[in-house]
């Protein structure tokens, strides 16, 4: 949620902040707005809606034309959707310092910092926390800007990253995070800062991530970084290896549909190097420095948030079947205010596409107050929760854009695979039996690439019940928690009210919704409970449920009690959600394009929750 971009250098600023934020709108956000600065001062654009409105409002305007500038777009937290709630903001007129900011995250203190403020004579004119930021800084300058933030910043709770101009003191941009992410992009035309990678695009070559409680003074020649007492801080440059073709969506439609179709060579580089299928064995450098402690782990605990949760729930299925060791998948919201008991062996896995996702990252720190070790499975090298945690797993499945997470989702219950079975082997599998899974493990691109090539049959099928507005999805063992994820792409990207729940849960109470036409998505493959799942097919339909099945190739019983099938391949049971949840990606993705929405850019979402 909310995108920062900023540069400072010689190349011209607005394009290349127009562009940025174009980059960043994948995050959800409602309203954007920009500020340059140069010689005559600071110039100001904010727009409620899309940044193509922003950026109409100012195109041949000459008093955009500078070298420095600030840009954002705003996913509202305090105050509603206008202009005047969007940033950049101001500091207040009297003090006429012209400083300008923009920022990711909450200040939890603003209110009481805010009263102090209006009794210092400050005038607001927005109902942001942001803005009290911005007339703190300006109270509290002195000639240095820097020095302006690190004193602002001491006084302040809460997470933020900000990026700082002021008009007295031209071709200085100061930048600082703390619990959201920051980066600083090095180019061949100057300096840019960023909260994520992708605005960094095409315009530098490496990227520095800021940590926590540092403050960066970035000039058109360079930067220095020091921490809120002003201690001078290292950071670490890297070679930015994101790639123009990796972001753009090629012969792609949406984002959403590119990244499915991306899904068989996502989980190919998510597996290659890390399978030894001849001795049964799984390489995990990310892990090895923690591999005695992980073996005799008494306790598993995975946790997350929406997707990246129910990719946990495989996980604690996983890791119970196959290292029979005690694991369970938990809300990190909920985890980390219920005062949970962290006995001794206890690991903690943070599953998270961006890494930055704040209820998780908190819940791993209080986890790690406790005493528990923690692992991080996440896409995004360098992020908050790569740096926090012990020791962790890569995703390696590339940037995803979409909203509406799909190759991070198969990414995340592939690590998960390798993880169990990391473990497994290493407790009570036989090298025979890690053998074959890993074997079929092996095969799952193949398998995947015939999956993915259902979107026309998809399309046809979401045809017949796109019209309804409340749907049941039904799966047990390892399709429990597919279920749940079906249900949640069908809701978050067409809007139809669904629930996904245990196909036995739908006796005890649910059953009551079902009535005459009402779609009911059953994962149905053979497995350990195949039979079960059949007698709550007919239980649908004996009330007049329209049953959508996902079943195994060939399995002619299973598809006789659907209107509508999709088949998958036949692969050993814990290894069938990363088969499974493909059809119903496809039903939801083709389900929001026929009603109109906009795929990739759900209401009221945003891709990365980097606040509680």
């Amino acid at each position: 949620m909310c995108g920062i971009v900023a540069c400072v250098g010689r190349a011209q600023a607005e394009p290349v902040l127009i562009e940025g934020l174009k980059r960043l709108e994948y995050r959800g956000y409602d309203s954007a707005g920009i500020a340059v600065l140069d010689s005559k001062g600071l110039q100001v654009a904010k727009a409620v809606g899309r940044v193509r409105v922003l950026e109409q409002s100012i195109d041949g305007d000459d008093r955009f034309i500078a070298t420095m500038g600030i840009a954002h777009t705003r996913w509202a937290t305090h105050g509603g959707v206008t202009e005047a709630n969007a940033h950049p903001h101001m500091d207040d007129d009297d003090r006429g310092h012209g400083i300008a900011i923009v920022h990711n995250g909450i200040i939890e203190n603003h209110a009481a910092l805010k009263t102090w403020l209006t009794q210092q004579g400050h005038v607001f004119r927005s109902d942001t926390d942001t803005e009290v930021l911005s007339h703190l800084i300006g109270e509290l300058y002195d000639g240095d800007l820097a020095a302006a933030v690190r004193a602002a910043l001491r006084r302040v709770e809460g997470a933020y990253a900000i990026a700082v101009i002021c008009e007295k003191e031209q071709g200085v941009l100061v930048a600082a995070r703390r619990g959201s992410p920051l980066m600083i992009g090095v180019g061949a035309d100057g300096y840019l800062v960023a909260s994520d990678t992708q605005a960094l695009v095409t315009h530098a070559q490496q990227v520095a991530s800021l940590d926590n409680d540092v403050v960066a003074r970035i000039t058109g020649e360079g930067f220095v970084t020091a921490d809120l007492d002003n201690a001078p801080v290292t950071p670490r440059l890297q070679e930015l290896e994101l790639t123009l073709e990796q972001i753009e969506l090629g012969e792609h439609e949406h984002y959403m549909a590119k990244e499915i179709a991306e899904q068989p060579v996502s989980v190919g580089r998510c597996l290659r190097g890390r399978l030894k299928v001849n001795d049964g064995r799984v390489v995990l450098g990310g892990i090895t420095d923690q591999a005695r402690a992980m073996v005799r782990a008494k306790r598993l605990v995975f946790l997350g948030q929406g997707t990246a949760l129910h990719a946990g729930m495989i996980g604690a299925y996983l890791v119970e079947d196959l290292a029979k060791m005690p694991t369970s998948a938990e809300f990190a919201s909920e985890f980390r205010y219920r005062n949970p008991i962290i006995e001794d062996g206890t690991v903690v896995v943070a599953v998270s596409q961006s890494g930055e996702t704040a209820d998780t990252l908190a819940a791993v720190q209080e986890a790690q107050q406790r005493g528990a070790m923690a692992l991080g499975l996440v896409n995004v090298v360098g992020s908050s929760i790569a740096r926090t945690t012990d020791a962790g797993v890569y995703l390696r499945v590339g940037p995803e854009i979409g909203v509406a997470s799909t190759k991070a989702f198969l990414g995340q219950v592939t690590a998960a695979t390798l993880l169990a079975i990391y473990l497994g082997r290493r407790r009570v599998m036989s090298e025979s039996q890690a053998s074959d899974l890993l074997r079929a493990l092996e095969g799952m691109p193949e398998h995947l690439a015939k999956v993915v090539d259902d979107g026309e049959h998809a399309k046809a099928v979401a045809e017949r019940f796109v019209a309804r507005d409340n749907w049941l999805f039904l799966g047990r063992g390892y399709n429990y928690p597919v279920a749940l994820e079906g249900a949640l792409k069908l809701k978050e990207i067409s809007y139809i009210h669904a629930e996904g729940m245990p196909a036995a849960e739908m006796k005890h109470g649910p059953i009551a919704l079902i009535d005459d036409g009402m779609p009911v998505v059953v994962v149905a493959t053979r497995n350990s409970q195949y039979r079960k799942v059949l007698s709550n097919i007919e239980e649908v339909r004996a009330r007049g449920g329209h049953v959508i099945g996902v079943v195994t190739e060939g399995d002619e019983e299973a598809a006789s009690l659907c209107e509508a099938v999709f088949t998958v391949p036949d692969v050993p049971e814990p290894l069938q959600p990363l088969l499974t949840i493909v059809p119903l990606q496809l039903l939801a993705y083709h389900a929001a394009v026929l009603r109109g929405h906009d795929v990739d850019k759900p209401r009221n979402l945003a891709k990365s929750v980097t606040v509680e």
